[in-house]
């Protein structure tokens, strides 16, 4: 896993790095950037970092407690795997790898609509629930018929990913021939020479992984054959529905019976309005800086939408988080857990289940080392009370 470096990765930019070794090209920076100059995707990591904790030593630390409660679930670290699209070409079958590393961390996976493996088979690794992720399409009889399958593999944790109205413009895409991270392969600049940089690649996903078609919408896609990329992507390109407003979370609020969470709050007001609609959650994001560049990091706004609903709803947090440090600091800002997508991709790309798993426990011995000396010792205790202001 870390040949490349001739040393244990110990943090995500060492992963981040062997994943850019073994990754070709177009799909490292599909996953590694973010929207325009990539602005807040810079913001989200900083300010992060400029959250300070205070250091209160001589605290009893021998009882020492990572694990939270949400929605009834108790998880061993306030986290959860985030919806990556198209994650599950970090490695083979990515998503059933993740799946099973999220498991063994006792942690949720959250599935996306656009992923490779479907939820029949992301369900098939154990009997352990896992999220899923939607995304509102034109067709919503397709919309519930996915409900309905996810609901059969114990998802009782949806998703709803509410900033996806129009598509961020991603250069790095662009360039690659991308077109936005939804447009037809078929213009993709990869090459012969790209493919012959990365063999293990090549061997392990690019012909041991297939299917390489979107798992879940696969019934829906008309003429995908043995699963040829671009129709499935075309096709959701297409599907996209961009006349989405509250009233449609209303009707989603009918048709689905479990936990109910909006993806991509940024704003005080439509934290609010969430919460007035019925949502069980709300995870404050800005899509991980990959749609509207130039706007506030999350690490800003989660403290202004955690003093405004967080007593109402749950709060959840995306975006930056790259640390066991950073989920105490996400905690004492007002969320109940944060998710991470991009590190557990990069992860998983760098070393398979097995570098994502020592990922996992890079992020929880991190985090033991900042509640131990920062006073809180558990993490149902982390508040305000552990930063410096």
């Amino acid at each position: 896993m870390g040949e490349s470096l001739n040393l244990l990765p110990a943090s995500y930019s060492d992963f981040r790095r062997e994943a850019e070794r073994r990754l070709p090209r177009f799909l490292f920076d599909y996953i590694d950037g973010g929207a325009g100059a990539e602005v807040t995707l810079r913001r989200n990591t900083a300010d992060w970092e400029d959250v300070k904790l205070t250091q209160q030593v001589l605290r009893d630390a021998s009882k020492m407690d990572c694990s939270v409660e949400l929605f009834g679930e108790k998880l061993a670290l306030p986290l959860v795997l985030a919806p990556v699209g198209m994650g599950g070409m970090t490695a083979r079958r990515g998503e059933v790898q993740a799946k099973r590393a999220a498991d063994a961390a006792g942690i949720p996976f959250c599935l996306t609509t656009v992923g490779v493996c479907s939820p029949e088979e992301v369900g098939a690794v154990s009997d352990k629930p896992f999220w899923f992720q939607l995304y509102m399409l034109k067709d919503r009889g397709v919309v519930t018929d996915i409900l309905d399958r996810a609901w059969a593999q114990g998802v009782r944790t949806l998703a709803f990913t509410i900033d996806l109205a129009v598509l961020g413009t991603r250069y790095r895409d662009i360039r690659n021939g991308m077109a936005g991270g939804l447009g037809p392969w078929g213009k993709l600049r990869a090459g012969p020479i790209d493919y012959a940089l990365h063999p293990s690649w090549v061997l392990d996903v690019g012909l041991r992984g297939r299917p390489h078609g979107l798992g879940t919408v696969a019934k829906y896609v008309a003429g995908t054959g043995s699963g040829n990329v671009a129709n499935f992507m075309q096709w959701m390109a297409g599907q996209f529905d961009p006349s989405v407003t509250w009233k449609d979370i209303e009707w989603l609020r009918t048709v689905w019976k479990g936990n109910l969470l909006l993806k991509g709050i940024l704003d005080v007001e439509d934290a609010k309005a969430a919460v007035g609609i019925g949502a069980d959650g709300m995870i404050v994001s800005n899509h991980g800086g990959r749609q509207l560049d130039g706007v506030a990091s999350t690490a800003s706004m989660l403290p202004h939408i955690a003093d405004a609903v967080g007593d109402q709803t749950t709060v959840l947090v995306d975006g930056g988080i790259r640390s066991g440090q950073d989920l105490v600091r996400a905690l004492a800002l007002g969320a109940k857990a944060a998710l991470i997508g991009r590190p557990w991709a990069l992860a998983m790309a760098a070393g398979g289940e097995a570098g994502l798993t020592r990922y996992l426990g890079l992020m929880k011995q991190d985090m033991r080392t900042a509640l131990g000396l920062s006073g809180a010792i558990n993490a149902r205790d982390v508040g305000r009370g552990v930063l410096l202001v």
